[in-house]
């Protein structure tokens, strides 16, 4: 009876998606030598299917391919569309390839034809999958509401491919206050320009801080650049700056917190800023800039 039921019933009639673990959660792992990785079967709490169905899950999840290290993919399995309601059930597995276990939130997901055209898409809450552990692979279903729907007519039976929808994220870029733009010599712009396109972007939501210069005025007081790094998506607003200033002596010259007024770092981009420390709270008369850093307290590492 089983090999009926595997001849009848057990047909993958999706195609595998794939993305770096790094590119879609911001994770990865050294999994040593690991050049492939065979997912066992595990299912959600929220997802308890009949042991029929359990079969079917089994053997298929048998057939598929190894993954490589820090993947995660999304392997189609079935879909099943109402005509009369517009509705799809898209059937597939989620599958980790880490050596730890993850949690998805909410994402936007792709409905794909065999060409890579787009048939719907959709934002689901992943989180209610649960924990995806470590090396596992997990059948989910996924329904694409009418609503949903980017084409009219019948979805393909076979080569459709559930994918997710990654950003495209804009090249980060220099980002400057008007007075700067107006009053900066063109060779600096260049400059800075050059500089910011040649570093690495900060990872993704990640907000750091970048010395540029450093120098004592005659008058005593500490004049320091920063090149403030905003890897989010979005704009953030500074009201409040806390700053330290360490010498090569390995000692904090300055400390000082800085009042910020409708100050705004673009989305993904890197804006530089002068802060002035006076005399009163530089701590040391004789300083040696030749090595420097700046950074807020909680920043320190």
């Amino acid at each position: 009876m089983l090999s009926l039921f595997k001849k009848k019933n057990l047909n993958k009639t999706g195609e595998d998606t794939t993305v770096s673990s790094e590119e879609l959660l911001n994770e990865a792992v050294d999994q040593g030598s690991e050049d492939e990785v065979e997912t066992k079967l595990f299912y959600s709490p929220a997802y308890e299917p009949a042991q029929e169905l359990k079969y079917v899950y089994q053997f298929l999840n048998l057939e598929l391919s190894p993954l490589k290290p820090n993947q995660i993919s999304l392997s189609g399995v079935d879909l099943k569309q109402d005509e009369a309601e517009g509705a799809v059930i898209v059937t597939a597995f989620v599958r980790n390839s880490l050596s730890k276990a993850i949690q998805l939130q909410e994402m936007p997901l792709l409905l794909l034809g065999a060409d890579g055209e787009k048939l719907a898409r959709k934002v689901f809450d992943l989180s209610v999958v649960g924990e995806i552990p470590a090396k596992s692979s997990v059948p989910w279903r996924f329904s694409f509401g009418s609503g949903d729907l980017l084409v009219n007519g019948e979805l393909p039976k076979t080569g459709w491919k559930l994918a997710f929808e990654l950003k495209t994220q804009k090249k980060h870029a220099l980002d400057l206050e008007e007075s700067w733009a107006n009053s900066l010599p063109e060779e600096d712009k260049a400059r800075l320009h050059q500089l910011v396109d040649g570093m690495a972007a900060p990872k993704p939501g990640e907000v750091n801080f970048m010395g540029l210069q450093a120098k004592k005025s005659d008058d005593g007081n500490l004049h320091v650049t920063m090149l403030i790094r905003n890897g989010s998506d979005k704009n953030i607003q500074l009201q409040q700056l806390p700053l330290e200033v360490v010498d090569a002596s390995g000692e904090v010259i300055a400390k000082g917190g800085f009042a910020l007024n409708d100050f705004e770092v673009k989305a993904n981009t890197s804006k530089p800023w002068t802060f002035i420390f006076p005399r009163s709270l530089v701590k040391k008369e004789e300083i040696d800039l030749s090595v420097w850093k700046a950074y807020p307290p909680q920043q320190q590492n």
